[in-house]
């Protein structure tokens, strides 16, 4: 008696099997190609470079990162070098990659 108060729980057929599979297989690939894209596309603010600094730092969540430019990025750097903490430690190679490291250090001073 159930089955006649609700028609649409009978067998699938073998074309409505088809298209399950091919949605399923579609939606799986999806994911598949979302998850290679998200685990190896670089960020853009991944490496200190012509005049930017990106330092990540531990911090209570995990990790922070720090992004500097221009005029923010030579001051940052400035302060790097003068101090002695575990953030002027960690941003001194990222501000020598930026070239923006002081004059006495060997490396570019330019921006």
């Amino acid at each position: 008696m159930y089955a006649k108060t609700n028609p649409g729980t009978g067998r699938l057929t073998s074309r409505q099997k088809r298209i399950f599979l091919i949605v399923g297989v579609a939606f799986l690939a999806l994911l598949g190609g979302l998850g290679a894209w998200g685990a190896l596309a670089s960020n853009g603010n991944s490496s200190s470079g012509h005049g930017c600094v990106n330092v990540t730092v531990p911090s209570s969540m995990g990790g922070a990162d720090l992004h500097y430019c221009g005029a923010q990025a030579r001051s940052f750097c400035q302060q790097a070098f003068r101090s002695q903490d575990q953030l002027s430690r960690l941003a001194r190679p990222q501000c020598v990659l930026a070239g923006l490291a002081p004059a006495g250090t060997g490396a570019s001073a330019g921006s």
